[in-house]
């Protein structure tokens, strides 16, 4: 059963890790994908594994290099995606870095970065879009967030503080755009086994473990099953929500 079969999906970040996943899977679930990517060899890497999980001729998949902190970047490569696809009816905001530093050694400038890529991005995304899924009456949003925006985390005010915004962002279109079939959800992915957390050092590592009731870091894969929920009509009635793939670390 291909549970996105047809659906037009638009992932950021989806050219390395957690997006690469989310993209592929719902390439496998029949969905057309198009990423959003900083990365021109990543992005013709991740294309070609698209279209190894084609399910059916009709599926299109699409990359476009685009700084998703910049407004008008962002809108110029939405208007090209709708004029050749028509109505998009999946979001998924993943795009995002870190810049780790305690506060009081923090740039101004590592501050704006974490903000305008992790935050701004996901205004920029949904503000393009919001319109065509008014008028489709129906369409989902789904934001990549972190336990970190729910806890908090030493050396990431930056980071926690745009993850927290995107859950409150979140809330506050959902209330917005419920009465017009839309609806706008929140993964908040806990340790997920990327680039990111293979540069932690097995101290780091044993400390975060201890921290997990189940015992271990998740895998993309977990994050993607949670987007495929979210994206397909199984979660119709499901929105303004925070969904925490984390093992049990928040509870």
């Amino acid at each position: 059963m291909q549970l996105l079969k047809a659906k037009k999906t638009l992932v950021t970040g989806g050219t390395a890790g957690i997006g690469k996943e989310i993209a592929t899977a719902f390439a496998a679930q029949g969905a057309d994908v198009a990423i959003f990517g900083t990365h021109e060899e990543r992005a013709a890497q991740v294309l070609q594994e698209l279209e190894g999980k084609r399910q059916n001729p009709e599926q299109r998949f699409l990359s476009f290099l685009v700084n998703v902190s910049e407004k008008a970047s962002v809108e110029n490569a939405i208007q090209q995606l709708v004029a050749a696809w028509g109505n998009i009816d999946t979001l998924v905001n993943n795009a995002g870095i870190t810049r780790d530093c305690l506060l009081m050694r923090m740039t101004e400038e590592d501050w704006d970065q974490v903000i305008d890529v992790n935050l701004k991005s996901v205004y920029n995304t949904c503000q393009a879009l919001v319109r065509s899924m008014i008028k489709a009456k129906s369409g989902k949003i789904i934001n990549i967030s972190s336990v970190v925006g729910l806890t908090g985390n030493a050396g990431q005010a930056n980071y926690a503080a745009s993850k927290s915004g995107m859950i409150g962002f979140t809330k506050a279109l959902a209330q917005e755009l419920a009465t017009r079939g839309i609806c706008v959800n929140c993964i908040a992915p806990g340790f997920i086994q990327t680039r990111m957390t293979d540069a932690l050092t097995d101290g780091q590592k044993e400390g975060i473990l201890k921290k997990i009731p189940m015992g271990r870091m998740g895998d993309p894969q977990d994050i993607a099953n949670a987007a495929i929920f979210l994206a397909s009509p199984l979660s119709d009635y499901v929105t303004g929500q925070v969904l925490t793939v984390d093992g049990g670390m928040v509870m």
